[in-house]
Parts: C-alpha cells; sequence; structure tokens
C-alpha cells in the first residue's frame, strides 16, 4: 500500500561537494531523511521502471536510512532496487554496480572520511546513470526541491533482510541483496596482473593494509588474503564497525598514525596502505617513506601502462586544482592531456565519459581511473602493487627515481579545522578584494606573479564553476592555494596547500615543513590566518 505524507521542509538540505552531510540526530529529525530522498527523486525523471542501487559504508544510521530509501523507491515507482548485504557497498563498487547492471542511478550512504557513531556524521550521496556523483545542476535542483517539499511517498511493509543474499518483491519492486564485494574484485582482477602479484607475495614480500574498521575490510580480505595470498590479516581493523571503532576513519598521517610509525620502524613490512570510511581513498606508505598523494597520482600515471587494464597507454591525466603539478610533468612526457578541475570528483566524469582522461586524482588521497566514475581506495593500492610486482623495486626506490626524472614537487596540506563559518568566509572574502593588488609585490623575498580566484569551464560541457579556489603563484613557480572545504558538517574548514617546484636532485631529501617554510610564512601574512581564526598552528597537516 502506498502511503503519501504530509511534510514541511527544511532549509538546510544543501548538497556540498560529495552530497549531504550532516550530524545524526540531523538526519534523525521527522522526515528530514524522506524529504531529502523524495527531493532527489522529484528532481530527475524517466526511471519508473529502472533499477536503483542502494549502500553505505556499515557508519550509524546506515541500515535504518536504506529501509526508508528501499520503501520509498518502491513508492515512486523503481523497478528493481539493489543493495549491498548487511547494507554494504564501498562507494567505488556502488559506482560498478551502476555501470555493470546500466542502473538509473544510486543512493550512497555514506559521510566519506569522517567519523561514524550517533552523535557524529552522516550523509546521503546520489550517482547518476554513469557511476558518478550527481553534477551540479541535478544537486542545485534537489536543493530547490527540498526547500519546497510538501510531501513524499512510500509504502507500508516489513522491513528487507539485509543479511540474507536473494530476491524478494516490495510492492511491485524486486529488491535484490547482493554479495557486496563479488563484482567488485572480479573487476580488480581484470585491471591487474594478479599472477605477478600472487608470485611476490609467495616470495616474501609483507604488506599490512589498515581499513579502519570501515567499510573496505570485506574487500581487502577477499581481495589481498583470499585471491591474491597475502599473509592471514594482512588486512587489519576489517571489521566495519557503526562507529569505526571509535576512530577517524580518514587515512592520513594524524590517524593512521600507527601504520606510519610501523613503517619508519625497523621491522617494517614492504608496503603499507589504508582506506577510508566508504572506500573511495588511499594513504601509501612504503617501508622509511610516506607517499604524498600529489606524489603517487604522478608515479601511478607514469607506471600504469606495467597493468595489463593500462597496456595500451593513458588518454590523459585530469587533477583537482589544489593537487600539485607532479602529474603535469608526467602528462607532459607522455605527450598526453593534463586537465585542471576543481576539487569534487564529480568534475572529472565528463573528461573520463569523453575518453579525454584515463587516471584521475586528488590531494585529499583519492586516486582513480575510468573503471568507475568514483575515486577508488583499493584500486590505488592493487595498482601500486602491480607496479612493485613488475619492478621489483622498493616504493623508496620507486619514489626517488620518480624524483630524479620529473623533478620533485614538494608540497603540504595544512587544514583549520571547525573554524567559525562567518570568520572563515570573512578571511576568504577579505583575500579575493585584494588580489587585483598581489601581482607584482614581495614577501620576504618571494615575488608574486599571479594572483585569482580559480574558474573553471568543463572542455566537454561548456559549464562553467567559479569561485574554486585562491590561487597565488610565485616567480619560480611555487604557489599557495586557499579553500574552504565542504565535506564537513560543523563550522568551516580552511585548508591551505603550498607547493615548491625542486628540479635538482641533490635537494630532493630536505624535509618538507622545512623546505616549505618561507611560503608558510608567506600564506600568514597573505591570509591573515591567526587573525582570522585565532588559530597559531593548523588542525592537521598533511
Amino acid at each position: 500500500m502506498i502511503s503519501i505524507i504530509d511534510t514541511t521542509p527544511y532549509t538546510d538540505q544543501k548538497p556540498g561537494t560529495s552530497g549531504l552531510r550532516k550530524k545524526v540526530p540531523v538526519f534523525q529529525q521527522e522526515n528530514y531523511v524522506e524529504n531529502f530522498i523524495q527531493s532527489i527523486f522529484d528532481s530527475v525523471a524517466g526511471y519508473r521502471g529502472e533499477t536503483l542501487v542502494i549502500g553505505g559504508d556499515g557508519r550509524y544510521f546506515n541500515r535504518e536510512t536504506i529501509q526508508t530509501a528501499i520503501r520509498m523507491a518502491a513508492a515512486n515507482g523503481f523497478g528493481r532496487v539493489l543493495v549491498g548485504q548487511g547494507g554494504i557497498l564501498s562507494t567505488p563498487a556502488a559506482s560498478h554496480l551502476i555501470r555493470k547492471n546500466r542502473a538509473f542511478g544510486g543512493i550512497i550512504l555514506s559521510a566519506s572520511h569522517n567519523p561514524g557513531g550517533p552523535d557524529e556524521d552522516f550523509g546521503i550521496k546520489y550517482n547518476v546513470g554513469n557511476g558518478g556523483p550527481a553534477p551540479e545542476k541535478i544537486t542545485e535542483a534537489i536543493y530547490a526541491r527540498s526547500r519546497e517539499i510538501d510531501r513524499y511517498a512510500t509504502i507500508d511493509a516489513p522491513d528487507i533482510d539485509l543479511d540474507k543474499i536473494g530476491t524478494s518483491q516490495l510492492g511491485e519492486m524486486t529488491v535484490e541483496v547482493v554479495d557486496p564485494v563479488a563484482d567488485y574484485a572480479d573487476l580488480m582482477e581484470k585491471l591487474f596482473d594478479f599472477d605477478a602479484i600472487r608470485d611476490m607475495f609467495a616470495g616474501g614480500f609483507r604488506m599490512v593494509f589498515d581499513a579502519m574498521h570501515a567499510v573496505t575490510g570485506p574487500y581487502a580480505v577477499e581481495i589481498l588474503e583470499n585471491r591474491l595470498g597475502a599473509q592471514p590479516r594482512t588486512a587489519r581493523n576489517s571489521v566495519p564497525l557503526e562507529d569505526f571503532g571509535g576512530h577517524h576513519p580518514d587515512p592520513n598521517l594524524v590517524h593512521a598514525r600507527d601504520l606510519y610509525e610501523l613503517m619508519m620502524s625497523e621491522n617494517a613490512p614492504d608496503f603499507g596502505a589504508a582506506s577510508d570510511g566508504d572506500g573511495d581513498r588511499n594513504l601509501i606508505i612504503g617501508k622509511g617513506i610516506f607517499v604524498t598523494p600529489s606524489d603517487s597520482l604522478a608515479i601511478l600515471a607514469a607506471n600504469a601502462h606495467l597493468a595489463p587494464g593500462y597496456s595500451g597507454g593513458l588518454k590523459g591525466i585530469a587533477r583537482s586544482m589544489p593537487t600539485s603539478a607532479a602529474a603535469d610533468r608526467v602528462a607532459e612526457k607522455l605527450g598526453i592531456g593534463i586537465y585542471e578541475t576543481p576539487t569534487g570528483w564529480k568534475f572529472f566524469g565528463n573528461l573520463l565519459d569523453a575518453g579525454h582522461a584515463t587516471i584521475c586524482g586528488e590531494e585529499s588521497a583519492g586516486t582513480g581511473s575510468d573503471h568507475v566514475r568514483e575515486k577508488d581506495g583499493l584500486w590505488a593500492v592493487l595498482l601500486w602493487l602491480n607496479i612493485l610486482a613488475v619492478r621489483r623495486e622498493s616504493v623508496l626506490d620507486i619514489v626517488t627515481t620518480h624524483w630524479a626524472t620529473f623533478g620533485r614537487n614538494y608540497y603540504s596540506r595544512h587544514d583549520y579545522e571547525a573554524v567559525e563559518t562567518d570568520s572563515a568566509n570573512t578571511l576568504m572574502d577579505e583575500l579575493r578584494a585584494k588580489l587585483s593588488t598581489l601581482p607584482g609585490t614581495s614577501i620576504d623575498g618571494l615575488t608574486i606573479e599571479s594572483a585569482d580566484d580559480f574558474s573553471y569551464q568543463d572542455p566537454v560541457d561548456g559549464s562553467v564553476s567559479a569561485n574554486q579556489g585562491i590561487r597565488i603563484g610565485f616567480v619560480g613557480g611555487s604557489r599557495i592555494v586557499f579553500r574552504l572545504s565542504g565535506t564537513g558538517t560543523s563550522g568551516g574548514t580552511i585548508r591551505v596547500y603550498i607547493e615548491r617546484y625542486e628540479p635538482d636532485a641533490s635537494k630532493h631529501d630536505v624535509e618538507t615543513q622545512k623546505a616549505l617554510a618561507d611560503l608558510i610564512a608567506a600564506a600568514e601574512k597573505i591570509a591573515g590566518i591567526r587573525k582570522h581564526t585565532g588559530r597559531s598552528t593548523p588542525s592537521v597537516i598533511t
């Protein structure tokens, strides 16, 4: 029995770069979830009888929201729902399911790398038929609808058993609970040389993968241990938990500190990696060396031809604007295109669909390719393993050889988290107001060559995205970027990106923060970070 329920709109359901993210108690308000899901359905057309993929990262409130979404999909006329067993689907696996099954779209429940629990973060994101995040024109339509919505449709029915693989009926809609891992693992086996990686593990190669009690645990166990023969418990913290074990599932040097310290120790394994809450980010650490996400993107692109799925070469490389220019130098040597986009994986979708790019990456630990339309943490780990298996060199040797060939981009990101929103906006507004006066001026010997607020025109559809981050360029190629993040749930996060290019291999062993010290000081003088935030140091340095 379909029910039409009266409701009143909320004013705060504006999706960010990765969907709608709020604290769990916000989503638990009356009809809050229902309003947003109905706004999604009301903002797209042509889905009657079509397939919808639903899944999430297993965080608190995941199961309840999945049941709501299934009932509403049935009431709104979808013909089939595919849902991951236990409500589990990594974001890249969901993207693959959408593409493989030619689904109309998907609802992904995650707040990515943000913490989980009854008082922590939750999120709902809509992905379109190509498997990628909804473009801005759709998210804007969803937001507009959410501000005027007055009813939603649902169906009166018992909960679906999410733990039992199989098919059932809900009204006229078929619900299929599917293995969340199998299809994704099969895809990885087609892209990479599993035989070579198996031989490497059989020869004594050791690695540690920290799943952070998040969604990639079951994927890592199946692929690394069961299919590739890595030692049992290579995947640590592999059981997804609603609160991620009380930890923050962000694979950076703060929240994956134990892994970092292990990899810097005398008894370090050969390779260390981690992924985040929903499985789309990655951390790569070799014995004695942390590989920055910007360097990882460049190195993966330079060596991708060693994996069977990329043996024919790359069509192009795309990177987000704040990501270092290391990948640009690889693209130049390979003679392929390089594309600089705003932050947000949705901006890569058109480039991938049009065949302009094969590999994409963001400095925030996201890397992926045209195999799906999301960034993919395990994909990056497996490509690294493929490269290591073929080259038979250490991570340290591969990185230092890359720097010697292409030069090193010293790079760091300083995050000022949970800054009062008005203060964060004031800082950015004051920066924008003085951009025209900065070129030609000097700060402690650093001469500013350019200053702008990045605007992107999509080369495929011509759409324009303005105000995507403030760029300060210096003579010699160094730069500082300031932007506000759209991935948090409270206050604002000011991200400051600092980069210096060093072509001289004899100067490649300087500690990163020391190599960037004059630029870090310049960032403070240009933006007045301490004045606006009251902070003398960043919350996180990566």
